[in-house]
């Protein structure tokens, strides 16, 4: 009698939790309906082609190349702006980087948004605790990212880059450094020989590690890397000058004119290829410790840049970090090197993972994407969820977007004042000032080498028509 009612308690205990012995199996079945954590991790200045799953000969990133494999990867993936404030804005609130009629370049009111139109608020108030570690660099104060709904915050304030990424963060390393905000909270748990990627990433495996496990997460690091200074640890750069110094560029010219300035054509800054490959090496112990804690089957990752990377000077020359060769010009441009970005989004068991090359994706898409995930709301934004792109059920190839850069820098990047926008294959880039249009069609000629303009002027006066009707609404 007591075998028996030993059998029955068994067999009561398998139903509830599966009938596999494998523990993760067993985790999986029980937590198969829970809410899905999000981790975001998005890179700084990091250019399409600075991923060797995207063609880099020179940095290496098996990391990210695993996690891209894994994922569903949109290779039409774009910023809503090819600089740092406006791009960030537009990913967190959901919208097109228009504020009071104009693009601010220094800073927005964060605290004017809205609670219907606040993403972070609503994933909230859906029972998420809620987190941001690193780049912020839209404000403090009522602008900071806990004013803006996130519960936990590290490293983010108002400085856009690192006064130093070599410990002390906020002391220069170098001569006629020019004047940075801080960045709060590195200096006080930093100690000699800490590098600033790997004390972000530390501080992200350490939430990950002793978050509340009775609630789902939704964090986001934004790490300081790739951006200037050009500062790496010792090793790695001498490790990656060895491999450029033997890389055979061939005729490749090292750069070409371009606006005010030149364009960078090759990968061969040591410094750089080091910091990637550092960040490569902190994605992947993010990646492992999702594993580790059986947590990867209910974390959705998704990982992303702000824009181009940094392959333009302007009048004024400087060091430059990479290229973007052979997509044309960098950040700054609305040329396809300074919008076009890395998107990849993973969750394991549920998306299948696959290269989607025809629908249109910005990264003011991303948030209403997580609340859809995570709520299945929506709010009234320019953005739009993509999980049907990513389950399959519609394509957004013939979708109309639109980009207006008015903070031009031709003494930094070489750029000047232009809007543009995209339907299915035309692209179309108006520099309003100087009355200069250019046409492309981006499916024979993705890296934008002849304008076309001439050929097809009726396309060019409808999308210009469009693009000027878009404007004239803010």
């Amino acid at each position: 009698m007591k075998t028996k009612k030993i059998f029955c308690i068994v067999i009561l205990l398998l139903g509830v939790f599966g009938c596999s012995t494998n523990k993760n199996t067993v985790m999986v079945k029980h937590n198969k309906n829970a809410k899905p954590n999000i981790l975001i991790i998005h890179v700084d200045d990091l250019g399409f082609h600075d991923l060797s799953i995207n063609g880099s000969k020179i940095y290496q990133t098996p990391n990210i190349d695993e996690l891209a494999k894994e994922s569903v990867q949109f290779q039409n993936a774009y910023a809503n702006y090819p600089r740092c404030v406006p791009s960030r804005y537009a990913m967190l609130t959901g919208d097109y980087p228009i504020y009071k009629g104009e693009v601010p370049d220094d800073g927005f009111e964060m605290n004017t948004v809205p609670f219907e139109k606040n993403y972070v608020k609503n994933i909230k108030a859906a029972g998420y605790q809620t987190a941001y570690f690193g780049k912020w660099h839209l404000g403090e104060g009522e602008s900071s990212p806990k004013a803006f709904g996130f519960d936990t915050t590290f490293a983010a304030g108002k400085a856009g880059s690192p006064i130093s990424y070599i410990y002390p963060f906020n002391v220069s390393k170098g001569k006629n450094a020019p004047e940075k905000d801080p960045i709060t909270d590195v200096d006080e748990i930093g100690k000699e020989g800490d590098y600033l990627t790997d004390l972000l990433t530390n501080q992200v495996l350490q939430y990950i590690q002793n978050r509340d496990k009775s609630k789902p997460f939704m964090a986001m690091l934004a790490f300081y890397a790739v951006h200037q200074p050009l500062e790496a640890k010792k090793e790695d750069t001498e490790r990656n000058q060895k491999e450029i110094d033997a890389f055979n560029f061939g005729s490749q010219p090292e750069y070409i004119a371009e606006g005010t300035g030149r364009t960078k054509m090759r990968q061969d800054n040591a410094v750089y290829a080091a910091m990637v490959e550092n960040m490569d090496e902190n994605v992947g112990k993010i990646l492992r410790l999702l594993k580790k804690l059986e947590i990867e089957e209910n974390t959705i990752v998704v990982f992303s840049s702000d824009h181009g990377g940094l392959s333009n000077d302007g009048t004024k020359k400087r060091d430059l970090a990479t290229s973007n060769y052979p997509l044309r010009a960098g950040k700054g441009w609305l040329y396809e090197g300074g919008i076009k970005v890395p998107l990849f989004v993973k969750w394991k068991n549920h998306f299948e993972p696959l290269v989607n090359n025809k629908s249109l994706i910005l990264l003011m898409d991303v948030f209403p994407t997580v609340l859809d995930l995570t709520t299945h709301k929506k709010l009234n934004t320019s953005g739009k969820s993509f999980l049907p792109v990513i389950t399959k059920t519609e394509e957004w190839d013939n979708r109309m977007v639109y980009w207006h850069s008015e903070k031009a820098r031709p003494t930094q990047t070489g750029d000047t004042k232009s809007s543009a926008i995209r339907v299915g294959n035309y692209k179309l880039i108006n520099w309003y000032e100087k009355g200069i249009t250019e046409l492309y069609d981006l499916s024979n000629d993705p890296y934008e080498t002849k304008n076309i303009i001439a050929e097809k002027p009726q396309v060019a006066k409808e999308l210009l028509d469009k693009l000027n009707d878009w404007k004239s609404r803010f």
